[in-house]
């Protein structure tokens, strides 16, 4: 396809499609797929060879939260039976990132629900972030507590932190559609002040909320005018008790030619395959590995994932290896430039290629944040010693039929998480 071609060629030379070439890239047939994963994987091996980078999810704080985010388990109002705890204590996340890293996970994710943190709250994960880098050489860690107000970044640099992920999720035209609680300008500004405060940016979106082809498109470029190093992306898990619980419309064909299109407009940064992945690609996960460089080891926010084990043995059956803690992640032209930038400078992600029009941890719940506190009393004790990822855990999605009906709700394909982090059982047992 003349198509494929000129994207290949546009990729390796960190040139911006056009929009015309994103949108034909999602009306590619079925009949094409492995044409269009074939294409998006020599631009993908060109800047991340063969390498995957794992990540793994902490979940400091659990449900409560004041946002009414459709698409999210820990939303105000949710009916979703998902677990609810207030703060991990440093050492309990700690010992939670731990089964991560044991693992093989290079970055840390550590995430809490709510609007946006306290300067209470940022000292608080100051304070977890010098108790995993103590007890872990080496490891990423990586901030997501929603909106930031002025200030909170650099805090968070100081205490350590080496990335911050806020998602854009979808499109700005259809934002309002699916929150009302902040804007999407909101979301922008938190990425942009994470960028000025020298931290990596990750920011990305969620696919399957009933969005169009134009807005998957718009969000996307949108990402890539920000320039964040990393891009999640994430498939809508229709929990049940939220708003969108029954929006099946993802097949796992149209997953990958998502994936594909992100690679094509962003070639050289990481894109991260994120929540809902086992829910929506199913058994061809695999062929993700040939589109995206990274992705989360086990268990997400509020949803178990499959078992870490499975996670690595995918990886090397598929012929690809876990990226070490000592290799840089992104391409020399963009880790060297980060390398290089002074604190309170830019996070280091290249300037945009010839064409753009501009200047991460991904979860499905889409970036939240640390507000208020709720009684001790609905906190659940962490593991006293957490377990690596990989002891025998059999997703949800298993066995379970390849499509749903139109409307359906699918609430056996989700399993809820009931381990890990806030719980007293370890993560993947």
């Amino acid at each position: 396809m003349d198509l494929l071609n000129t994207l290949v060629e546009k990729g390796l030379r960190r040139e911006l499609p056009t929009r015309e070439e994103a949108l034909a890239v999602l009306a590619t047939s079925d009949d094409e797929l492995l044409d269009v994963v074939a294409a998006a994987g020599k631009v993908r091996r060109q800047w991340f060879g063969r390498r995957v980078k794992l990540n793994y999810l902490v979940n400091l704080k659990s449900g409560l939260c004041p946002e009414d985010c459709s698409y999210c388990s820990q939303r105000l109002g949710s009916k979703a039976e998902i677990l609810k705890y207030t703060w991990l204590k440093p050492e309990e996340a700690s010992q939670a990132a731990a089964a991560g890293v044991a693992g093989g996970a290079k970055r840390v994710c550590l995430v809490a629900s709510g609007r946006g943190p306290t300067d209470r709250d940022v000292d608080r994960v100051g304070k977890t972030i010098a108790a995993i880098k103590e007890q872990n050489e080496g490891v990423e860690v990586c901030a997501c507590l929603g909106l930031l107000s002025d200030g909170q970044a650099e805090k968070l640099r100081d205490a350590g932190a080496d990335a911050y992920n806020h998602n854009l999720n979808t499109s700005e035209a259809t934002y309002g559609s699916i929150t009302k609680t902040h804007t999407y300008a909101d979301r922008v500004d938190t990425v942009q002040k994470a960028h000025a405060a020298g931290l990596s940016a990750c920011s990305g979106l969620i696919a399957g909320m009933g969005e169009s082809d134009e807005d998957l498109v718009d969000v996307v470029y949108s990402l890539r005018e920000l320039d964040p190093d990393s891009v999640p992306v994430n498939f809508l898990i229709p929990f049940e008790g939220t708003p969108l619980a029954k929006e099946w419309n993802l097949t796992p064909q149209r997953a990958l030619r998502i994936l594909a299109m992100v690679r094509f407009v962003c070639p050289d940064v990481e894109v991260r395959l994120a929540g809902g992945r086992e829910v929506h690609l199913r058994s061809m996960q695999p062929l993700a590995l040939h589109l995206v460089n990274s992705i989360f080891l086990g268990d997400y926010l509020t949803s178990e994932g499959q078992a870490g084990q499975a996670d690595l043995d995918m990886i090397a059956d598929a012929g690809f290896e876990v990226e070490g803690a000592g290799t840089s992640t992104l391409p020399a032209h963009r880790s060297d430039v980060a390398a290089a930038a002074p604190a309170g400078g830019m996070c280091g992600s290249a300037a945009p290629a010839e064409g753009a029009s501009g200047g991460g941890c991904g979860s499905a719940c889409g970036g939240c944040s640390g507000h208020g506190e709720a009684p001790a009393a609905e906190r659940t004790p962490v593991a006293a010693a957490a377990a690596t990822p990989g002891a025998a855990a059999t997703p949800a999605a298993a066995s379970a039929p390849a499509q749903a009906e139109a409307g359906e709700v699918r609430s056996d394909l989700v399993a809820v998480r009931r381990r890990g982090a806030g719980t007293d059982i370890a993560p993947n047992a």
